[in-house]
């Protein structure tokens, strides 16, 4: 029902009627956008190579498969502690998805690079939509997931969760992807509950130089991508890039299209300043998208076009400021401060406007012999507006909410080298739940370099969003859905209710890991949990009346409310091995299965709530496999399966990806890759409370080119 809520967030209300002139009119905006971006980075480039003195780029991304297993192991990671740490080293589940993995699996998406890791689910709604979520609790707006790019959080508060056709870049500008699997809370704060992903960007010296790319085939009918890099003086390396796409649409099950084709264009900008022991960044994006659906009208009893059809248009943009300054190895301070604007519209729906601005700010600092602490502030306000349609309303229509927190987390050495006990906690103030305490407790234990046991427990919690305070709902198709048709043939309505009172969802984690290296070529991390949740959204009813503005229809109200718990437990595990230098075979499996408790049955018909026993994939499995003939020739297979989900009766299904790269010349790269290999069309989710039309992912194939000069 918070997907519901979700639901009415992208779809916001506001029911007009649909003009093919509108249509138009996005269609030529969006696209002469795409043409205005990558003209301007073209034009961009000539001048810069005219004017500026390129400074001599680092090779273009380091090959990995030059790394042992051991190396691999010590990349450092930040998003555990906000502050560097051997992977090897950190007391959580970690999964680091590097840019040589995401340029060899031939991903063209954040989400789709995102499948690398285990314990998250994806799954692709269509073309522009996917539901993401880690250890469960699946939807497309996944209400338990923190999301940062660059340390910047894209979760909003309005409808708790992550608009992913919004968060893009240049893919090869990816420095890496941080994956962490469990709560993080205790420094990430309310809704770091089963997970966080970070996605981090390279810095400006490491992008110096010119790249181009472009490319397109079946399903991803073209794309094409600029970046130049150079040096305004010899401590301030800046870089800007274009880029802009189409791909093609999915279709329904009855082989109709599905009318989600998706236009893409966006644009940003990176400067670094290094002066002594301070770093400073500007960073900035933004981005317009043109995209649609197909509504199931009937379910929606809504008088759309007679094909159901919506088209749709977001944008927004970000920039960002970021201050370093490293006293010594273990002693620094950050100040990190950004605003975010995003509009969305969606024909004939409505429209949803939000602007977000926040500061945050951490000192670590050595203590006596044995401790490290690190302390941070932060504090967020964030506006939004929605304007009122058939689906769901809203009182008031716009508000302006504040969130402000404090942490402190003290790693503590009880056994140098050996034995580290990390405790700490994170003091967060809402408008809708007032304070809430995070504390964490974990346990790293490693008696040699080959292995290394942790263990953890943690406390977070999910705020409330303003929809479940503020919302009325229109949630009869659900109610149908539950009821079975002979229900469905009565005349009523079904509202829900947003609940003032509503609380925040609580969680207890239990964790304990396990890695080991075998040798310089294999290594395994294990990672098991046990989730137990409390104060988890369901509803209750409340009496049926005649509807004082619907003649003849019965009024069923609920209200949202907090009577729900869950149990859930699992299990990831990750293998690397290189059995030659020029071959590495990754592999993954997941298993996670939740038990969710309510007396109202209506709560089995929320996805993210009641629903969750069935709407995540049981098991999970992905093996990839990178292979280099040569250092100009490349073949990467990546072969992966996924349960059925009973919530919706999909089946099962294994499907594989292959890229191959040639490179004729050092600093061209020619590719065609394949997606989908082993079926035609297969469904993977649906979407949850607002009834498109479920769609089927098609097979594509695509070929590029990569060319990079100084």
């Amino acid at each position: 029902m918070a997907l519901l809520i979700m639901k009415n967030t992208l779809l916001t209300s506001y029911y007009q009627t649909i003009r093919m002139q509108s249509v138009l009119a996005f269609w030529q905006r969006s696209l002469l956008q795409i043409f205005i971006l990558e003209l301007s980075a073209l034009i961009l480039l000539a001048g810069c190579f005219a004017n500026v003195a390129v400074a001599q780029d680092k090779p273009a991304d380091s090959e990995l498969l030059s790394l042992s297993i051991e190396e691999l192991m010590n990349v450092k990671v930040t998003t555990v502690s906000r502050n560097p740490q051997k992977l090897n080293q950190v007391a959580s589940a970690v999964f680091v998805i590097t840019q040589d993995d995401i340029r060899r699996s031939g991903a063209t998406s954040i989400p789709d690079a995102l499948r690398m890791a285990p314990g998250v689910q994806v799954e692709r709604v269509g073309t522009d939509k996917w539901a993401i979520s880690v250890r469960g609790f699946d939807g497309l707006y996944s209400n338990k997931l923190q999301v940062l790019m660059d340390g910047r959080s894209v979760y909003m508060p309005f409808f708790s969760g992550v608009l992913w056709d919004q968060q893009d870049t240049m893919m090869e500008d990816i420095e890496r992807i941080e994956v962490i699997r469990g709560p993080a809370a205790s420094v990430w704060g309310a809704n770091a509950v089963n997970g966080v992903i970070n996605i981090i960007t390279k810095k400006a010296a490491d992008t110096q130089g010119a790249l181009l790319s472009a490319g397109g085939g079946s399903f991803e009918r073209g794309f094409v991508g600029a970046r130049y890099g150079a040096k305004l003086n010899e401590d301030t390396p800046f870089r800007v890039y274009a880029k802009g796409f189409t791909r093609g649409q999915t279709q329904s099950l009855s082989g109709v299209n599905a009318n989600d084709q998706w236009h893409s264009a966006r644009g940003g900008f990176r400067f670094d300043h290094n002066r002594g022991i301070d770093q400073f960044t500007l960073q900035g994006d933004y981005f317009s998208n043109f995209d649609g659906s197909t509504l199931d009208k009937n379910a929606l009893n809504l008088s759309t076009n007679p094909l159901g059809e919506m088209r749709g248009r977001n944008e927004g943009g970000n920039i960002r400021f970021r201050w370093d300054r490293t006293f010594s190895e273990h002693s620094a301070f950050m100040l990190q401060t950004y605003y975010d604007r995003t509009r969305s519209e969606l024909l004939p729906v409505g429209k949803f406007d939000a602007e977000s601005f926040d500061i945050d700010t951490q000192y670590r600092f050595p203590l006596f012999d044995h401790h490290k602490v690190t302390v941070g502030a932060n504090y967020r306000l964030y506006h939004n507006k929605i304007f009122d349609g058939h689906l769901v309303t809203l009182s008031p229509r716009a508000q302006t909410n504040h969130i402000g927190a404090t942490f402190i987390r003290d790693d503590i050495t009880l056994i140098p080298d050996r034995l580290i006990f990390t405790v700490g906690s994170r003091f967060e103030h809402n408008d809708f739940s007032g304070w809430e305490i995070q504390p964490s407790a974990r346990l790293m234990w490693t008696p040699n370099q080959e292995n290394s046991l942790w263990m953890a427990v943690s406390r977070a919690v999910r705020t409330p969003s303003r929809a479940e305070n503020d919302a009325i709902i229109n949630i009869t198709p659900q109610v149908k859905n539950v009821f079975g048709s002979a229900f469905s043939t009565l005349p009523f309505t079904s509202l829900l209710y947003g609940n003032h009172n509503f609380n925040s969802e609580k969680l207890i984690a239990y964790e304990l890991g396990y890695r080991h290296q075998f040798s310089h070529q294999a290594s395994i991390d294990l990672a098991g949990f046990v989730n137990d949740y409390s104060q988890m959204r369901d509803s209750r009813s409340g009496a049926a009346s005649f509807s004082p503005t619907l003649p003849g229809q019965i009024l069923l109200p609920s209200i949202i409310d907090n009577q729900g718990s869950a149990f859930a437990y699992g299990f990831e595990a990750s293998v690397e091995w290189k059995p030659r230098e020029n071959w590495r075979l990754q592999g993954n499996y997941s298993f996670i299965h939740i038990d969710f408790f309510s007396n109202n049955p209506l709560a089995k018909s929320d996805p993210s709530g009641g629903g969750s026993e069935k709407t995540a994939p049981r098991h999970q499995l992905s093996v990839r496999s990178n292979y280099d003939f040569s250092e100009k020739l490349q073949l990467n297979l990546w072969l992966r399966y996924s349960s059925d989900i009973e919530f919706y009766n999909i089946p099962s299904y294994v499907t594989m990806d292959a890229k191959v790269a040639y490179k004729p010349a050092k600093n061209i790269e020619l590719f065609v890759a394949g997606q989908n290999l082993f079926s035609q069309h297969h469904r993977e989710y649906t979407s949850e409370f607002i009834p498109i039309v479920p769609a089927t992912i098609p097979r594509g194939v695509y070929a590029g080119a990569q060319w990079r000069f100084w």
